[in-house]
């Protein structure tokens, strides 16, 4: 039996370039778009990391290049347009072409449709949604003129599926799912693949710089089937695998990471959830 032609078991993603929005994180904590951009680093891939705070990003290339890795650290508001074509202009002159983007960035708010300010609905939706958008526009491009292809990965969250009180972000986090699929069936003749992520309860530094009890904690673990809490590895394990070759036959679907916790009763009270 010839096994030359058999696929390779390796995460190999040498020679590929990948940009990261929202790839900073608070301190030395390991959000979701921090593991991402390390996870994607570690298999090869040279990485942009994306931030509106420079320390933040460039916190994040450091630990790259800790470990042998290659990454360039910028800043950007990601609700300008404009700033989004700029960094894939600059990704592309920096390393030479763009094959990964993921969309990382995203805030939330409590409140009701009732309460809800009108201010706060439309930033949700400029920060959410438009901004993946923006960068998307002008990032398939770019994969289309680097040859092969490319992937995208929008992050949504357990939110937009299980609805629970946080009324403004689940309508957001369902545009992002939406968004996915239709931007798979527009670019699949391009070659450029489109998945979704969406993340349950990950003790990230967004959640734990807010403040929480152990007994907030203990809940989260209790609303997952698997008895755990998620942390931002488990996205980035997840990211990195819709975007690499092992997932070539995947595109426009949503890959829940929540430990089992929409298998269960909504629990509307369980503070910190994605």
């Amino acid at each position: 039996m010839n096994t030359d032609t058999w696929p390779s078991p390796e995460m190999d993603m040498t020679g590929k370039v990948a940009i990261v929005a929202g790839g900073g994180a608070i301190g030395d904590g390991i959000g979701n778009g921090r593991a991402v951009s390390i996870l994607l680093a570690r298999a090869g891939a040279k990485v942009m990391v994306v931030d509106s705070d420079q320390d933040r990003a460039q916190a994040t290339v450091d630990m790259i290049e800790g470990c042998g890795g290659t990454a360039t650290a910028r800043s950007a508001d990601l609700t300008d347009e404009a700033q989004c074509k700029a960094l894939v202009a600059d990704a592309v002159s920096t390393f030479g072409r763009l094959d990964y983007l993921d969309n990382n960035i995203g805030i939330s708010s409590r409140r009701s449709v009732v309460d809800e300010d009108i201010e706060t609905w439309r930033k949700l939706m400029q920060v959410n949604v438009e901004a993946a958008i923006f960068m998307s526009k002008h990032a398939i491009p770019a994969m289309i003129e680097s040859g092969g292809g490319g992937a995208i990965v929008n992050i949504s969250s357990i939110s937009a599926l299980r609805p629970r009180g946080l009324t403004a972000y689940t309508t957001t986090k369902g545009a992002v799912i939406a968004l996915t699929r239709a931007m798979a069936v527009d670019h699949g003749p391009d070659g450029i693949r489109v998945n979704c992520v969406a993340p349950g309860p990950v003790y990230t530094p967004m959640v734990y710089t807010r403040g929480m009890e152990p007994a907030q904690r203990a809940q989260r673990s209790k609303a997952s089937v698997l008895g755990i809490e998620g942390e931002g590895w488990d996205v980035g394990f997840a990211v990195r695998f819709l975007l690499s070759d092992h997932a070539r036959y995947i595109t426009g679907q949503t890959l829940v990471v929540d430990g089992g916790v929409t298998l269960q009763a909504p629990a509307r009270s369980i503070e910190g959830q994605s």
